[in-house]
């Protein structure tokens, strides 16, 4: 007898996370590891969340709350959005979710039926297009490459074959760091609107940018479902939050699937996620420590051969062309961490089609550890 399995779970694996899972083995048996494979900050969550989980937990108010979250942290978020971006977003649109997984679970779900066609950028963070697929949506792979700093544009949507029924964009983008440039941004949010296409704007690293600030889609088309998280900026990556701004149209749908499906988020992390937004100098301090890292790598990798890298206008990612080192990054990642010590990520993971040709750093962790992998790096290439 054979018992039926579901496709859902035949899904390609997220390789970063293989990645994690050697560079531990290899720290487990005595070895070194500098961690630039994932895209988590170094830093504890801010000093005032610990100081208030600690408070929470002595109170044991940690009951179910309402789906979408509790009231408090939906105001504080609504005002982030007044002062960050000067927008005026009503706290009954903001969703609180279990991580921005969760909320792109909650959105794909809400927005899209079975069937319907989803196009995202390639390279791309590869958790879009699992989700979506899990979910019984298909996908439109749009290939996207350093001519259009790595996103797409109205341009390239006007050339697909068939009409798409929604659009992933994020900016700054995972995993290039590249950002879209404000008329670029306006254009694809017009062409969505003009042609009735459901915008999902990925935003989970607005806060880290380093010249240009972010712009958010919230301000450019009213349709859009607009996604965040605590873990990058705010740096609480392990307490599993996220947030989803949403268009009227989907408010009670999003309320509906979230009873269902995760009854609440966590508890904790949303009371003590309240004091973050009291937190800000200690917050900016990480960018400023991002920025370092970067400028650290910008400078460095070349020496060592990296020498075509995407534009990382924000996020903490450097994403490298080694086309004229190999034609294989998995293996040579492979190589790099057992023979320097230096975890990264191949792009396979984020363009299974081109991604052979090129790898990413994440530089969320010390400045030390930057100028190590940089003096490893330089030794074992040349």
């Amino acid at each position: 007898m054979t018992i039926k399995v579901s496709r859902r779970g035949g899904i390609s694996p997220f390789i970063v996370m293989d990645v994690m899972r050697a560079a531990n083995a290899r720290a487990a048996e005595g070895c070194d590891v500098l961690h630039l494979e994932v895209g988590q900050p170094s830093t504890p969550a801010p000093r005032g969340v610990l100081e208030a989980a600690k408070k929470i937990l002595d109170a044991d108010l940690l009951g179910y709350t309402d789906a979408l979250g509790v009231p408090q942290l939906r105001q504080r978020i609504s005002a982030h959005y007044k002062s960050f971006y000067g927008l005026e977003v009503d706290a009954g649109r903001i969703a609180i979710t279990a991580g921005s997984s969760g909320a792109f679970i909650l959105a794909f779900l809400s927005a899209f039926d079975e069937g319907d066609l989803v196009g995202l950028a390639l390279p791309g963070y590869p958790a879009y297009k699992n989700i979506l697929q899990a979910l019984g949506l298909r996908v439109a792979e749009i290939p996207v490459d350093g001519s259009t700093r790595f996103q797409p544009t109205a341009e390239i949507l006007d050339r697909l074959a068939e009409p798409l029924d929604g659009l992933i964009v994020a900016s700054p983008s995972n995993p290039t760091g590249s950002m879209l440039p404000p008329e670029s941004f306006k254009d694809l949010c017009d062409w969505c609107h003009d042609h009735d296409v459901r915008l999902v704007s990925d935003e989970i690293y607005h806060g880290i940018t380093y010249g240009q600030g972010p712009l958010s889609a919230l301000s450019m088309n009213s349709e859009a479902i607009v996604v965040n998280s605590f873990s990058k900026y705010f740096s609480m990556t392990g307490w599993r939050l996220g947030w989803l701004v949403l268009p009227e149209d989907l408010e009670r749908s999003i309320e509906c699937l979230a009873q269902n499906i995760f009854i609440s988020p966590p508890t904790l992390s949303q009371l003590a996620a309240i004091s973050v937004f009291d937190c800000f100098d200690e917050l900016d301090a990480n960018v400023e420590r991002y920025a370092l890292n970067r400028e650290i790598l910008l400078t460095e990798l070349p020496k060592a051969g990296f020498t075509d890298l995407a534009p990382p206008d924000g996020a903490f990612y450097i994403y490298a062309n080694i086309e004229h080192m190999t034609d294989d990054s998995r293996q040579f990642c492979q190589h790099m961490l057992m023979e320097t010590g230096v975890a990264a990520t191949p792009g396979v993971d984020f363009d299974p089609a081109r991604g052979h040709r090129f790898m990413r750093f994440s530089y969320a962790g010390s400045s030390d550890e930057m100028a190590q992998v940089a003096d490893r790096l330089k030794s074992w290439l040349r």
